[in-house]
């Protein structure tokens, strides 16, 4: 997967990322992806984060991976999930600006605190029209009609799959949300990677292909 080291704003300061794009020519679409807790080791380059652009690009995807403030070469403090959301967004718009983008095409997935802060920040923007969330730490409102995914795995201890299960009629309301249950996942999908990576990319392309 061919990569490009990119900086973007958000606010005052700047962020790093990874943008990758498919092979072929033409305005395709996009997703931004939110990494794990940057207190305990989570940035851009985790498996999860990794895997999913990947399996997006094979797709037709452009996929930005990208640090939240405070992790690895960007700037400011962590802000415990408040500026990760505007991190988030800037993100969106950062791509969304992109040559090679459809810009009304464009998603926005995280994986456990980036799958809070996805759902937390897509659900309330125009530009994103779908939002996957895989082991989010929290659930927040969804005041949406927009299509989301929450995944899960079986074993998961920090995000119980009780838990998710409570919360599917929430969720799946009006129709537009899906949950999925990964049977012998926890949370950190060591050797689920590739299936999950090919659940999250083909939600994607249903509703932004």
């Amino acid at each position: 997967m061919q990569q490009e080291k990119v900086f973007f704003n958000s606010g005052n300061l700047i962020l790093e990322g990874r943008l990758a794009m498919p092979s072929h020519t033409g305005a395709d679409p996009g997703v931004v992806l939110c990494h794990p807790h940057p207190l305990y080791g989570g940035s851009m380059n985790n498996n999860v984060i990794y895997t999913v652009s990947r399996a997006l690009v094979e797709k037709g995807f452009a996929a930005l991976r990208f640090n939240f403030r405070g992790v690895g070469r960007s700037e400011g403090p962590h802000d415990e999930g408040r500026g990760e959301r505007d991190d988030a967004l800037a993100a969106v718009s950062f791509l969304a600006g992109r040559e090679g983008v459809d810009r009304s095409r464009l998603g926005l997935m995280g994986y456990s605190f980036g799958g809070a802060v996805a759902l937390a920040a897509g659900m309330r923007e125009e530009t994103v029209k779908a939002v996957a969330a895989v082991s989010p730490v929290e659930i927040p409102a969804l005041n949406s009609a927009k299509p989301r995914l929450v995944v899960c795995g079986g074993r998961d201890t920090m995000t119980p799959a009780s838990e998710v299960l409570a919360a599917k009629e929430r969720i799946t309301a009006g129709g537009a949300g899906l949950v999925e249950v990964i049977a012998g996942a926890d949370h950190f999908w060591m050797g689920f990677e590739e299936e999950l990576a090919g659940l999250v990319a083909f939600f994607f392309a249903r509703h932004l292909i």
